[in-house]
């Protein structure tokens, strides 16, 4: 079975729909993750990031970029499946994947008005390559509080000790 899914985007795509919502004078946030098992701590973020401008995208891990982020067990799910859950928030208007290990190009491409990360980051812990690229666009940078307690990992953990 397909699964349809409108808000996921080729980054070509996002773009266009970016320049209109510059044209209309909408805010545009970016984050990104891979968002791996959707839990609480990734719904808490979103929602906060969502209230950062008129419009959210996701800038989603693909498989090949969470591999080498995360390792050769990850993804547990596929990037169909990851960019499925994230549309079927109301607060999200868009996904696109990415497949490198970093933004850069992707962030200079789409040129989002804010960029937001949760709390575990600060300026001096985000990619430089990647602030580089938000710095030349004149991106806001901003980090959002981080709900203690939570990842994906914790969550993979305490899947395997239930079985």
């Amino acid at each position: 079975m397909k699964l349809e899914n409108k808000k996921l985007l080729l980054l070509n795509e996002a773009v266009e729909i970016r320049k209109q919502l510059k044209n209309e004078g909408k805010s545009v946030v970016l984050t990104n993750g891979c968002f791996d098992l959707l839990h609480t701590g990734h719904l808490y973020f979103l929602k906060e990031a969502s209230s950062q401008g008129q419009s959210l995208w996701v800038a989603l891990n693909g498989d090949a970029s969470v591999r080498q982020l995360k390792g050769p067990l990850r993804p547990i799910q596929d990037e169909i499946q990851r960019a499925y859950a994230l549309a079927a928030l109301g607060f999200i208007d868009g996904v696109f994947v990415f497949q490198s290990e970093r933004l850069t190009e992707e962030i200079l491409t789409f040129q989002p008005d804010k960029y937001v990360k949760a709390g575990d980051y600060d300026i001096d812990s985000i990619n430089r390559e990647e602030r580089n690229a938000l710095e030349a666009i004149k991106a806001e940078i901003k980090f959002l509080p981080f709900l203690e307690g939570f990842s994906t990992t914790k969550l993979i953990q305490k899947i395997k000790k239930a079985l």
